[in-house]
């Protein structure tokens, strides 16, 4: 293919782009002469280069379609629904043609005859009397006063990346001259010949690092281009009159984060058209205008771009997919019962899960959601969903600018240096095994290795056990290093503490993607090079948790997984105690703390025990009904409820015989043998145990702990237990 037909293809494909938006524009706005010129300019381009190149079967479908639009512009024709349509048709088939001379350097055979048929009757039309005149906004600026029109230039995109793998070497030199000086200035040799000239190498590949990113930069409006066409489309299809708001179009991020989100962006919007908005006899009874609305929004927030498809329509049919949930058997009648909306909604992100009565053209089949999910995590991002019944539906994204040159964190484990993404990392923390008073401190529940962070238990992954690099022992037999290093890190909405044996230092790294070898290994999302020539990989903190048999829970705002049977199979974290003459379990998201309380300093106040803690009184109360003062000291689980309307956390402890370990299993609750104060039965790690009702005993203490007065959202805790004891 020679480089003028080449040239044509890529123009053309961005004038078929710009027309499907201007012709929709022509179809809203009948009277806009502005549009009406800028679509005839582009089209009458179009068949001219046609005719240039020898493209005969592209110049005939050109030419009838340019027929139609001069009529349009003498007023013979009225841009209708059904003659812009007809219109649309000729370009669907400009673009298979285009696709054809792409493939194989020459037209596809093919027959237009029908097509051209219907335009040459619509381009019959006799001509009213009314003239057109031509815009004075497409006039050229004779004057020289006015500012001149942005100046770009087509660049080829393998030459571009070309142009940012050697950014990215010329960033790896720099580090490594950095790294040398640091060196010689610790050994005490005169760094002075070197240093000015280094910070000069080190000013100008910042600055032409940041020009190359910002070539690579794209609107994201680029990936919206179609989305117009596709809604109408859809309206017409669905019946459904929609209207399609864009806004923040000039955000932007980098051309390959643009290419991997634009199919999900489609999928969500034929979503929202599809699922989301009602047909107008359901949207005149529920007092809506007619015409459905479908909004997106971009805009950055921090080092993320933040994408939201919102529409007005009925929102989640949260009782249809309850009805489907049981019966694709992913939950019981007992653990759907337990689950607010906002986790009934997630479902909808299962394989193969759909709502729709019948399958068609736009929905039904149930794939589409869990790809979208799967793909925008897979570039580090996370989705949200939120509904409001009769309100409507929004989906938000949450994806980084980039993959090329991202800041990242290098750990040392075992010997082995790994990076993580800085995006990722929330706090360092260098902590002591601790003792009772430590706000921060490593606690072993049984065999199981816990984090405390300022009064709420994490989850602790240490990376030497997952990577299988030997072990980094926190706890037990094994001597614990004097000060752990834990790296507290995001994994979608949810927390995590990583242990590692050394932190290094910040710094710029040239993302390269995983060599093959190493794809099924997903604690690793690509690899780099250091300032000393070092190849190291760079982790992915979601694979590790994964591999570490941690679940975020997404939407879950707190720091531990919260209680949320969503499925017979999925596994979470309880707390296995000794109360009441056996064995005892309470999911761990409920519990603020774990702790003793000794005995001495337990108080009896109106026949309720108490004891002061953390500077105030917390009253206890004992599973097993009387607290045994022979003991040096008592094992409770504090619960906190931080929204009282006092404005001061209260608290009460749960006294239990002993605190036996930390146990991940599923949680089917059975009615057996139940009597105050326990939901049930239930085998967790293959022992028969009964499962602790949180709520009766916290109302022993405080029967308005579940009142409407004192329920807010953000008491998790709470709220968490209130809903285990529903």
């Amino acid at each position: 293919m020679d480089d003028l037909l080449a040239e044509f293809l890529t123009e053309t494909g961005e004038s078929l782009v710009e027309l499907d938006l201007a012709l929709i524009r022509l179809e809203q706005a009948p009277d806009d002469a502005t549009t009406l010129s800028l679509v005839l300019r582009l089209i009458h381009t179009m068949k001219g280069t046609c005719g240039f190149l020898d493209l005969v079967r592209l110049e005939r479908v050109a030419h009838a379609a340019e027929s139609v639009l001069v009529q349009i512009r003498d007023g013979g024709v009225a841009p209708t629904v059904a003659v812009v349509s007809v219109i649309l048709k000729a370009l669907d088939r400009i673009r298979a043609i285009l696709s054809g001379v792409t493939a194989t350097g020459a037209e596809p055979a093919g027959d237009d005859a029908a097509l051209i048929a219907e335009l040459d009757g619509l381009a019959s039309a006799e001509p009213r009397s009314v003239p057109y005149e031509e815009p004075l906004a497409d006039a050229p600026d004779q004057t020289g006063g006015g500012p001149l029109p942005g100046q770009t230039i087509r660049v080829d995109v393998g030459l571009l990346d070309e142009l940012m793998n050697m950014v990215g070497e010329l960033v790896l030199t720099r580090n490594q001259l950095l790294r040398l000086s640091r060196t010689r200035q610790a050994t005490g040799i005169d760094p002075e010949s070197y240093s000015l000239p280094l910070q000069r190498l080190s000013q100008i590949t910042s600055d032409l690092q940041e020009g190359v990113m910002k070539t690579r930069m794209q609107p994201i409006g680029n990936a919206w281009n179609k989305l117009p066409r596709l809604v109408r489309d859809l309206g017409l299809e669905l019946g459904k009159p929609i209207e399609l708001t864009m806004r923040g179009a000039g955000t932007e991020l980098d051309r390959q984060m643009l290419e991997l989100i634009r199919d999900p962006l489609t999928h969500m919007v034929r979503n929202s058209a599809g699922h989301g908005l009602e047909c107008p006899a359901t949207r005149r009874a529920a007092a809506k205008p007619e015409t459905g609305a479908i909004t997106l929004d971009a805009y950055h927030e921090g080092g993320d771009v933040v994408i939201e498809i919102a529409d007005d329509g009925a929102g989640l049919p949260l009782g249809r997919i309850r009805a489907e949930a049981l019966a694709r058997r992913l939950v019981t009648e007992a653990e759907l019962a337990k689950i607010d909306d906002a986790r009934i909604a997630r479902f909808i992100f299962h394989p193969g899960f759909s709502t729709a009565d019948k399958v068609t053209a736009v929905s039904g089949r149930g794939v589409g959601m869990d790809v979208v999910k799967t793909n925008i995590e897979r570039i580090g991002g996370a989705i949200e969903v939120t509904s409001t019944p009769g309100q409507g539906c929004k989906f938000t994204l949450k994806i980084p600018l980039t993959l090329a040159i991202v800041a990242a964190l290098i750990v040392e484990v075992a010997g082995e240096r790994f990076a993580m993404p800085l995006t990722r990392v929330i706090e360092l923390l260098r902590i002591g095994m601790g003792g009772a008073g430590a706000e921060s401190r490593i606690e072993r529940i049984g065999e199981t290795t816990m984090l405390r962070l300022r009064g709420r238990l994490l989850p602790l992954v240490r990376l030497a056990d997952v990577l299988r690099l030997g072990r980094t022992p926190l706890a037990g037999a094994m001597v614990p290093p004097p000060d752990p290093t834990i790296v507290v890190a995001r994994i979608g909405v949810a927390i995590v503490g990583l242990a590692v044996d050394r932190v290094f230092d910040t710094e710029e790294i040239v993302v390269k993607p995983v060599a093959s070898i190493l794809r099924a290994l997903t604690v690793f999302s690509g690899s780099t090079i250091l300032g000393d020539g070092s190849v190291i990989m760079i982790l992915d903190p979601k694979g590790v948790a994964q591999a570490a048999g941690v679940n975020g829970h997404d939407g879950d705002s707190r720091v531990a997984p919260a209680y949320n049977p969503v499925t017979s199979d999925e596994r979470l974290p309880m707390l296995l105690v000794k109360a009441g003459g056996g064995l005892m379990v309470i999911p761990l998201s409920l519990v603020a703390r774990l702790d003793h309380v000794s005995c001495d300093r337990v108080e009896y106040a109106g026949g309720q025990a108490m004891t002061h803690y953390r500077g105030r009184l917390m009253p206890l109360v004992a599973i097993s009904g009387a607290l045994d003062m022979t003991r040096p000291d008592q094992a409770v689980l504090v619960f906190t409820d931080t929204e009282h309307p006092t404005g001061r956390d209260r608290g009460v402890g749960l006294v239990v015989d002993a605190i036996v370990d930390v146990i991940e299993d599923t949680l089917q609750i059975q009615r057996i043998g139940s009597r105050p104060g326990v939901l049930g039965t239930a085998i967790v790690g293959g022992q028969v145990v009964e499962v602790i009702e949180p709520g009766f005993w916290l109302t022993q203490v405080f029967p308005d702990w579940f009142t409407a007065a004192t329920i807010s959202a953000r008491s998790g805790p709470r709220l968490q237990a209130e809903s285990l004891a529903a």
